[in-house]
């Protein structure tokens, strides 16, 4: 795009069933990019093209579409709201440059939208809100901005108001240029502010006026001096201070009704940043990880992109989305990528609209397109200029928490089932396979149970591959708490050449820094050559660890000492060597079984406070909060081994009579206490036999 300042690269993020990709729908409609309206409830919204979306109703993978809106380019990113596809929604927030928060006036604010506000205020991403469904019984504006601003900590200043709620709810006034609006069935009305709107609208502009008087020394002296402020003067300082992450801009209406959503574009153009207003990406020098470098926004700078999402699409075949932070790409150009440190050619180059696809024959800064005929890269890598090469900052991948044993129903299908694995794979970095050669079984690991359910249906429906599901089980780590050094000689004589390998490890407890390898070699004892080699069968050891086949986290293993044969001596033999020394000396190191624990937050009203609390304590769980959420509700805040949360969510709906609910995400892993890990290893131990 030739005027970079007219883009808006932006994400439209929610607890699940607060109206997202309703709010999208409607932004297509508006914009001209569809000419009707896709409903979630009747499996017809644009976004959600997959046939799992369209079933359940809800969004699973980010889609990206390009919209137009008063000379501006929008594109925009639908994100999941089940918190067993954060994923994608962190994914996204990596590329966008702002971000629409679309809270229920009913449900405020839920779990998941914590969740995906916190993500934001990780990647610093200004964002504006829309408080949805105003028109639903229990709606409740004021309540709704009460709450981001108790919860969140979001500064939420309400850009406009409500004219009535629950079914009298007619539209809002927009407080900074004080105009009412009303809607019709696709129109907006511009009316002056009815009179028994002018105190509420008053009030809200000049809590608006007082909040921008902190940042904008122009303001602050009108305000002092009780002068009016002009609408453009309050615009620009809001726009500003909205960049600087000061303050939430809040918007209101009924997307479902088709009212406010115009407004909603209108706020994205004038308070969300484009490319210009975010500046330099920075990243560092791929042969100096010390070193930073910048890419500015602009076509003149050396090319730099991001590639943040993989779709197998049926009739082009893989589609990589990038994000253009600098310079321009062209169709059949070649470039870096850093991250693999191998060059690509980019085929062709698409903007897309979600199904629809145009191809274009270049893109520019701050653009978001989808590249076909790209063979290596995958999520979180850096492309660049082959002449200019940086590393981006990758992506935040949380780990796999549960797994699931899945075999091919038909035996002859075993090929297809492991290549569409490879696949999903690769579309989902969240996602991972895995063969297990003494059962002969596939186990698949993912996020949650719906996540794994998805993957089970997108198997059936889309790779055409029929299998057969185990139950979902707990994936867990295993780590070493003691110090131990261990030696081990590695010598195998069978006619030919013979094997020879000598490596003397310390392994220590290396607390939520993963593994760290350390090579105090002296003297050669071992060549320079196969220091890499003892690293290599250390991290392939650790893939499946001695205690109960799961894998191994935080070890430094420092190796000290060690021999060699100038002649039966290779690469293989210190592979073999270092990954045996490894299990003697895990199992001498006092090693425990960690599990995942989740931080659980439950919404229930105050009548079954005491069974929900007293069925979490039963489950291990530890509350560390309650507090008031609404009227008659609270919401607690704990944390629960995920090994307890299975079928919890029917438990829940018993105990509260159905009016409960509750989300889940992964906090961390902790040690597994020693009776349950005895328990586990013996089952483990009866199934494997």
């Amino acid at each position: 795009m030739s005027n970079i300042s007219k883009l808006r690269n932006i994400g439209i993020a929610a607890h699940i069933d607060a109206g997202k990709t309703t709010v999208t729908e409607r932004i297509l409609f508006f914009t001209g990019v569809n000419r009707k309206v896709g409903e979630v409830h009747d499996g017809q919204a644009t976004m959600d093209f997959m046939k799992q979306e369209q079933e359940r109703g809800i969004t699973i993978a980010s889609a990206a579409i390009t919209a137009p809106w008063k000379d501006h380019q929008i594109n925009l990113i639908d994100t999941p709201g089940h918190v067993d596809f954060t994923i994608e929604v962190e994914r996204s927030l990596r590329v966008i440059d702002g971000m629409i928060a679309v809270f229920c006036a009913v449900g405020g604010v839920e779990p998941q939208s914590e969740t995906v506000w916190n993500q934001a205020d990780r990647y610093r991403v200004p964002r504006i809100a829309f408080i949805n469904k105003m028109d639903r019984t229990g709606a409740d504006f004021y309540e709704v901005v009460g709450q981001m601003n108790r919860y969140l900590d979001a500064s939420a200043v309400p850009f406009q108001i409500p004219m009535g709620s629950e079914e009298h709810f007619v539209g809002m006034i927009d407080v900074l240029r004080m105009k009412a609006y009303t809607f019709g069935d696709s129109d907006r009305n511009e009316t002056e502010v009815p009179a028994e709107y002018a105190v509420p609208a008053r009030n809200a502009r000049d809590r608006v006026i007082e909040v921008l008087a902190d940042y904008d020394e122009e303001i602050g002296d009108l305000f002092l001096a009780e002068k009016d402020v002009p609408a453009e003067l309050l615009l620009t300082a809001a726009r500003n201070a909205t960049l600087k992450l000061l303050i939430t801009p809040v918007f209101c209406g009924a997307a479902y009704k088709n009212k406010g959503v115009q407004l909603l574009l209108d706020a994205v153009v004038d308070f969300l940043p484009s490319p210009v207003d975010v500046g330099a990406i920075v990243g560092s020098d791929i042969d100096d990880s010390e070193k930073m470098l910048t890419r500015g926004p602009s076509g003149k700078e050396p090319f730099a992109a991001l590639a943040f999402k993989l779709i197998n699409d049926p009739f082009v075949g893989q589609q990589t989305f990038i994000r253009i932070f600098s310079g321009t790409l062209t169709s059949g150009m070649a470039f870096f990528n850093a991250t693999k440190g191998k060059s690509e050619r980019a085929g062709r180059i698409f903007r897309i609209r979600a199904k629809d696809r145009e191809e274009i024959s270049e893109a520019g800064p701050g653009e978001i397109v989808a590249l076909v005929g790209l063979k290596l890269t995958r999520t979180g890598d850096s492309l660049c200029d082959p002449n200019h090469k940086i590393m981006l900052e990758s992506i935040h991948i949380p780990p796999a928490v549960i797994d699931l044993k899945i075999n091919p129903a038909v035996r002859k299908d075993r090929e297809r089932l492991s290549e569409a694995l490879a696949r999903l794979c690769n579309e989902d970095p969240s996602f991972h396979a895995r063969f297990d050669m003494e059962t002969e079984e596939t186990i698949v690991s993912g996020m949650g149970e719906l996540h794994l359910e998805i993957v089970v249906d997108r198997l059936k429906e889309e790779f055409k591959v029929e299998v057969e599901v185990g139950e979902p089980a707990v994936s867990f780590r295993e780590a070493l708490s003691a110090e131990v050094e261990s030696n081990y000689r590695h010598v195998k004589q069978s006619g030919g050449k013979g094997q020879f390998a000598h490596t003397v490890i310390r392994f220590e407890p290396n607390e939520g820094k993963g593994f760290e390898f350390v090579d105090k070699i002296k003297g050669g004892a071992i060549p320079a050559e196969f220091i890499s080699s003892v690293e290599k069968g250390l991290r392939k050891a650790m893939d499946k660890g001695p205690l109960a086949g799961f894998p191994v986290v935080d070890v430094k293993a420092v190796l000290v000492d060690g021999g060699f044969h100038p002649v039966d001596s290779s690469d293989m033999a210190f592979q073999i060597c270092a990954a045996i020394c490894f299990k003697q000396g895990f199992m001498k190191a006092k090693p425990q079984l960690l599990e995942p624990i989740m931080k659980v937050e439950v919404n229930t009203p105050d009548d079954y406070i005491g069974n929900v609390t007293g069925d979490l304590n039963k489950r291990r769980g530890r509350i560390e909060a309650m507090r008031r959420f609404r009227k008659g509700a609270q919401k607690l805040n704990g944390f629960v081994p995920l090994s307890e949360m299975f079928g919890y969510a029917t438990s829940l709906r018993n105990i509260s009579s159905g009016r409960a609910n509750y989300s889940m995400e992964f906090f961390n892993y902790q040690p597994l206490p020693a009776a349950l890990q005895e328990t586990v290893i013996k089952k483990l131990a009866e199934k494997k036999d």
